[in-house]
């Protein structure tokens, strides 16, 4: 198992979850209740799974497509080390990564 930190949207409250080699972060998001729509179902047809990947583990993830990076035009709040959830395969690699949830996120389908 592996460990992914996600920072809550206000900053100041953090969720430690476990994941598995080839799980995707917004899978592993959503099954902790992060608010990440992610309703495209990973078609990259949305940027509601947006998330901002912490600067030290940033380097860590493969290059975004071409698609993503104009996904990722689409979506509020963009940082420099913006990403899709979607699109994060988690690998050993990427064990203790860190994401934040943007301010902007919101998940439309209401509390879980």
């Amino acid at each position: 198992m592996m460990r992914v930190t996600f920072i809550h949207a206000d900053g100041k409250g953090r969720t430690e979850a476990e994941a598995k080699p080839g799980d995707i972060l917004l899978d592993v998001a959503q099954a902790h209740l992060m608010p990440l729509e992610g309703t495209c179902e990973g078609q990259m047809a949305c940027s509601t799974c947006h998330v901002i990947v912490d600067r030290q583990d940033f380097d860590r993830l493969p290059e975004a497509s071409e698609m993503e990076e104009d996904m990722l035009d689409l979506a509020a709040g963009v940082r420099r080390t913006s990403r899709l959830s979607c699109q994060i395969v988690l690998t050993e690699d990427l064990d203790g990564l860190t994401v934040h949830i943007p301010p902007e996120s919101r998940n439309m389908q209401g509390p879980r």
